[in-house]
Parts: structure tokens; sequence; C-alpha cells
């Protein structure tokens, strides 16, 4: 079996167990502290993640190339050089954004969110930066010699400890308030990635391939070229995942300030943004983890092909990337846009965020595709077109969001509309600039069968589910199984599932 292709299904088999533990850690946040406390939760998170993003500094890509062109020729010194550099980076910009969280912290929450009481969870998420920051170097490391293993496992651990730890920490400040209960939340979630920190310097020391304090700082000194060269794909990459995280820290501002503006109050705002982002899209973006362990794989996987000049290869990549997202997709789309009420009442006990799915399911394959896409422009040193596209795409979401959600008329359902316009454009882009980049054979057939599998499954679900006289969790269950059964015959029929790949699998 493809490194590729192997590590690419540790990070699925991960990615699925990581997202199963995270959507009952969400259902339990989302019992205990309802669509209020979720939304307080949800408006501080952007923040956390615009932080994060400036101490990663873009480095985790970086690193990831770098190491696995270092690893094609056998330069040991080099990947010393590059993991010395990208830790000195990351925890000197840690000890300024850690403070300066903390110190902004009350001004983003009375004046821009309209809702002081974010200012809760604010502080207390805020150590997690640079926790994260340092795990975010080794786990470069691991994907760049394609050690895929340790990476998926920190995951699962993270996931374990938080939800281990959600109800006991939610109910021991419930009390307090419903700020407070959302504050130790965060505070499960900041333990969380602690413990995966110690998990992957452990992992990392027991393989002893490098000694990192061994003349530390004079590997710092003489890293002027491996600065140069983690700049160079880095920067970029920062500009792109920056315009993201600034985008999206700007989002829940612009939705309560829009919402003011169509006459919602800043209590009923704040739910309305939790039903939104705490139960609609993390339910849409469930399917991504399939999409995200391939994109993960496929920067070294296309950077070491393009080391090594193998143009066919870089291609094969590519086109496997996509089919598997649109096989993963599609199916994705169909069952969540079929049985959007179901699932949302059996996760959340209520399904007033099911018209969110149903709207914008459909058009989620865009969302799908972005990772694998946007993983191939930065492999192909393609990172300054891909924040190019990113920023286009943020300018559009954002300014849709001020115009739509004002909208009496339209009011939160203006701002899920808007995310979705953004998101397409960024894909449409991406795809643009890599036709644009590098000769590419179209398989338009294919594109048509994905699409011809989806519709038939998506009537053959409409058609099934009325019939099904069972209780809500077995009807939920009878009907993604019926539904992934067809859709799975339906695509080995059009040869959109390759002979090939199920043997590599079961080697």
């Amino acid at each position: 079996m493809s490194k590729f292709l192997k590590g690419t299904i540790i990070l699925i088999v991960a990615g699925l167990l990581t997202r199963i533990l995270g959507f009952i850690n969400r259902i339990v946040v989302a019992r205990l502290i309802g669509e209020e406390g979720v939304g307080l939760y949800m408006m501080a998170v952007p923040t956390l993640v615009l932080a994060i993003t400036i101490t990663q500094f873009g480095l985790p890509v970086a690193i990831s190339k770098l190491v696995a062109e270092a690893e094609a020729v056998g330069d040991r010194r080099k990947v010393k050089k590059i993991l010395v550099v990208s830790l000195s980076i990351t925890i000197a910009l840690s000890t300024i954004f850690f403070p300066a969280l903390l110190a902004i912290a009350p001004v983003l929450s009375q004046t821009l969110f309209t809702d002081a009481r974010v200012y809760y969870p604010l502080v207390a998420i805020a150590p997690v930066v640079p926790i994260v920051a340092v795990s975010s170097v080794l786990r470069g490391y691991f994907q760049g010699r394609q050690q895929m293993k340790p990476y998926a496992y920190s995951q699962l651990l993270e996931q374990a400890v938080r939800i281990t730890l959600i109800a006991a920490f939610t109910t021991a400040f419930l009390p307090y308030g419903i700020e407070y209960a959302a504050a130790g939340a965060m505070i499960s979630a900041v333990v969380g990635e602690f413990v995966s920190l110690v998990y992957l310097f452990i992992t990392f020391k027991r393989k002893k391939p490098i000694r990192i304090r061994y003349r530390f700082f004079a590997y710092v000194k003489e890293g002027k070229d491996t600065f140069v060269s983690l700049m160079r794909i880095a920067v970029p990459t920062l500009g792109s995942r920056m315009i993201g995280s600034i985008a999206w820290f700007f989002e829940p501002i612009v939705v309560a300030q829009s919402l003011a503006l169509a006459g919602i109050t800043a209590t009923h705002a704040t739910k309305q943004y939790g039903e939104l982002t705490g139960y609609a899209l993390p339910l849409l973006m469930l399917p991504s983890f399939i999409t995200y362990a391939l994109a993960t794989s496929l920067v070294p996987a296309i950077s070491e092909a393009a080391a090594q000049k193998q143009h066919r290869l870089i291609e094969y990549r590519l086109h496997q990337a996509v089919r598997l997202s649109l096989l993963a997709g599609g199916l994705s789309i169909v069952v969540l846009y079929v049985l959007a009420e179901e699932m949302m009442q059996l996760m959340y006990g209520a399904n007033k965020a099911a018209i969110f799915v149903k709207v914008m399911a459909p058009f989620f394959i865009f969302y799908y595709l972005q990772g694998p896409l946007q993983a191939v422009l930065q492999a192909l040193d393609l990172a300054k077109e891909a924040m190019t596209n990113s920023l286009i795409g943020a300018i559009v979401k954002t300014a849709l969001i001020f115009w739509l959600a004002s909208q009496p008329s339209l009011g939160i359902m203006g701002a899920a509309l808007a995310i979705t316009v953004g998101i397409m454009v960024v894909t449409l882009l991406h795809a643009a600039t890599i036709v644009k980049a590098i000769s590419l054979s179209l398989y338009v057939k294919q594109y048509i069968a994905h699409f011809l599998v989806i519709v038939s499954v998506g009537t053959v679900g409409h058609w099934i589910v009325p019939l099904l006289p069972f209780s809500l969790l077995t009807k939920t269950i009878v009907a993604i199984t019926i539904m992934t059964f067809v859709y799975l015959a339906l695509a080995q029929s059009f040869r959109l599932i390759e002979k090939d790949e199920f043997r590599q699998l079961f080697r």
C-alpha cells in the first residue's frame, strides 16, 4: 500500500472516531447549556482560532512540506534545523499573543460582541494558544515523515479527555451562570489539548530520531536558510489562514451587529448564532474528516512527487483526492438533506436548526472539495494564489452577511446563505487556479455520474423515509443504511470506486 493511501486511511479512521467523540461532546454541551450557552461558546471560538493562527504562523504546512523534501534525500540535519527554528518561532509568538488575548478580552466581549458574558469563555480558552502552537510543530513533523499514527492518536486522545471532563466542568460552573458554564466547557478543551501535546512529545522522544535540545541555540543561529525556506511557504499559507481566521473572527461580530439592525435583541441573536454555528454547521462539517485526511496526506505526497519531478503522479493524486472527496461528500449531503430534522431531534432534542442544514447541505459539496484543492495549491508552491482566493471569498462572505442578515425577512438565514456563497467562491477559485497552473484532464463524464448518483439516492431517501414504521432512532439508522447501500451500489456501477483501492485497504 502506498504511503499516501495508508496515511489517508489512518487519518480517516481516526478522524471518524474523533468526530464521533466531538459530536458526543457537542451534544452534551448543547443539552447542558442550551442555545444561549452554545452561542456564547461559539462567539469566543473565532477569537481563539485567530490567535492560534497567528502563533502557528503557517508553519505546520511548511514543516510538513520541508520535512518531506528533506526525508526524500535523507538530510537529517536539515530536519533538525526545521524543527528547532519552527519551535523558536512558535514559542516566541506564544509569549506575545497569550497575554495579549487576556488583555483585550474585556474590550472584545463588551464592545464588539455586544454581549459582555463572552468574556468568561475567552479568558478560559486563552491558555490553549501556546499549547496548540507547540503541538502543531510536532504534528507537522510527523505529517512530513508521512507517519500519521501519532497525529491521529493525539486527536483521539484530546477528544477523549474533553468528553471525560466536559460534563463535570459545565455542571460544576452552571450554578454561577450560563457564561461560567460555557467557560467550563472551554477549560475541558484546554486540558484535552495539553494531554495531546504531552502524548506527542513522549512519542517524539521515544522514537529518538533527533536530539532537539543538543546544540539548540547553535542550530537556531545556523538556521537562517531554513528560516527563509520556512517563511517562503509559511507566509503565504499564513496569509491564507489569516484571511479565513480574520473573516471568522469578524463573523459573530458582523452577525450580531446585523441582527441588531434587523431588530433582534442581543440575547436572541446569541441563541440564533448558537443554532447556526453550534448545531447546524458542525453537522454539515462532520464528513470533512475524510477530506481533511486527504488534504493532510496530499501535502507531503505531492511535495515529494514534485521534488522528484513525477508530474503524472501529481495528477493522479489530485484526481484521486477529488474523486474520493466527491464520493464522501455526495453521500453526506444526501443523508443530511433528507434526514436533517430527524438527526437534529436525535442529537439536540430540538429541530429548529434543521432548516439551516436543508438549505446549506446541497452546496456543501464545495466545502468538502476545498480542503484537498487548497492542499494541492500549497504543495505546488501556489500558497500565494490560495491566499488571494481566500481573501476574495472572505470579502464576499462578510459583505453578504452584513447585507442579508440585516434584512428582517431573512435575519440569521441571511448569514447562513452568505457563509454558503463564500465557501463556493473559494472552492471554484481554487479549482480554476489549479487548472491554470498544471495541465489536467477533466473527467466530465465522471462528474456527471457523481451528480446522477447523488440525485438518485436523494430521491430514494425522500420516498422511503416516510414509509419506515419505526421509532425515530431506528428509522434514522435504517434510512442511512439503505441510502448508503444504494449509493455505494450506484457508485460501483458508474465505476466511481476503483477496485485497486479496495484491494490495498485489505492487504
